[in-house]
């Protein structure tokens, strides 16, 4: 299964104090191991997708160390022993 890092400022913004890191999370692309991830961490999923399912402006993922281009369909194949990151983009100046 993939494993999954989420940034901290995100664990705590949706009150996940007790997850522990990193999770192994089921699935073959990069939407399926999120779904799964929402469907155990609901609180979870309202900061990391938007209304129609994608990753909000403001959420930046990484396999293995590469950006996720597409934000809209995350379908981006995952192998068992990738790293899936999600972080809180940060912008200004």
């Amino acid at each position: 299964m993939p494993n999954v890092t989420i940034t901290s400022h995100l664990i705590n913004q949706a009150g996940l104090e007790k997850v522990s890191q990193p999770l192994s999370i089921p699935g073959s692309t990069v939407r399926q191991v999120i779904d799964v991830l929402c469907a155990e961490h609901p609180r979870l999923c309202g900061y990391l997708l938007d209304d129609q399912g994608a990753l909000r402006h403001h959420v930046a993922a990484f396999v293995n160390g590469a950006v996720v281009r597409d934000k809209t369909s995350l379908a981006q194949p995952l192998a068992a022993d990738d790293e899936l990151s999600l972080f809180q983009a940060l912008s200004g100046g």
